[in-house]
């Protein structure tokens, strides 16, 4: 960054520079109306809920891109997404490390939390600040690995917290290997807990039919392999999937045609009413 030779003018006007993007982001987001979590700081205790917390390991000392840094362990309201401070209160301490960091001090690592590719801060909000201010692409850090049921791929707003939950929540009641689950995606998550329905009343029928219980896991794999894929196959050749994904297809679907034959059979005839009256 552009330096006058002064640490404490330039540390000054570090922090004047990034408090003013900070504000005109804030501004520029309102006239474009978008969402107000864009500019959110992810939270992580709320990510790692909607991910479902397995287990965690120390990684020891690491290099972290910087822009991997997406959310903070308890200081979410002092600074946004980019780690711009949104008040004065911290501005002294900011400063203060700006000018260590312009003088070329050592700068103690900070500590952080790794879920998937993503780094949550737990000690060191203002060292990542500063280093985004003075136009760094890394940092050093202490990192812990936090396991995770769901993936946290496709996370870049709070917002997408609530699919993520869902498809959670979808797991643990149809507990599906990894390369099935894979196969499973919708583009409006409550569609999660509707598929996650339909298969609990087909797990019911199907211990009807055999008279006997079976447990979760077990019902997910049968439904799979008895149910969903050989219907898709069915349904891809009739060419009812258009431009849905499969699991959506299948879902819309199965509920029509209850909803115009009461019945949760699949064969020709089902095929072709659908085909002829597919509903809204």
């Amino acid at each position: 960054m552009p330096a006058t030779g002064f640490p404490a003018a330039d540390a000054e006007n570090d922090f004047l520079r990034v408090r003013r993007k900070q504000v005109l982001s804030r501004l520029a987001a309102w006239l474009r109306r978008e969402p107000d979590d864009v500019s959110e700081i992810l939270p992580f205790d709320e990510v790692v809920a909607a991910l479902g917390r397995t287990g965690e390991r120390r990684l020891g000392l690491q290099v972290v891109p910087l822009e991997s840094i997406v959310g903070s362990v308890d200081r979410s309201r002092d600074f946004d997404r980019w780690f711009r401070p949104r008040s004065q209160r911290t501005r002294d301490r900011w400063e203060r490390l700006a000018r260590a960091q312009r003088r070329g001090e050592t700068i103690p690592p900070i500590d952080v939390y790794r879920v998937g590719e993503l780094h949550f801060v737990r000690d060191g909000h203002h060292r990542v600040s500063v280093a985004h201010a003075l136009g760094l692409r890394s940092i050093d850090a202490y990192v812990t690995e936090v396991t995770t049921k769901i993936d946290a791929t496709g996370i870049a707003r709070r917002g997408d917290l609530i699919t993520k939950d869902l498809r959670r929540v979808f797991l643990d009641r149809v507990p599906l290997p990894g390369p099935s689950l894979c196969t499973i995606l919708v583009t409006d998550a409550w569609s999660y807990a509707e598929l996650s329905q339909a298969v609990e009343a087909w797990g019911f029928r199907l211990m009807q039919q055999e008279n006997r219980y079976l447990d979760r896991e077990t019902v997910a794999r049968r439904w799979y392999s008895e149910e969903y894929r050989p219907v898709v196959r069915m349904l891809e050749q009739a060419g009812l999937i258009g431009t849905r994904t499969e699991a959506e297809a299948y879902l819309r679907l199965a509920t029509q045609r209850y909803r115009l034959m009461r019945t949760h059979r699949w064969d020709d005839q089902v095929v072709n009413r659908l085909r002829a009256d597919p509903g809204p």
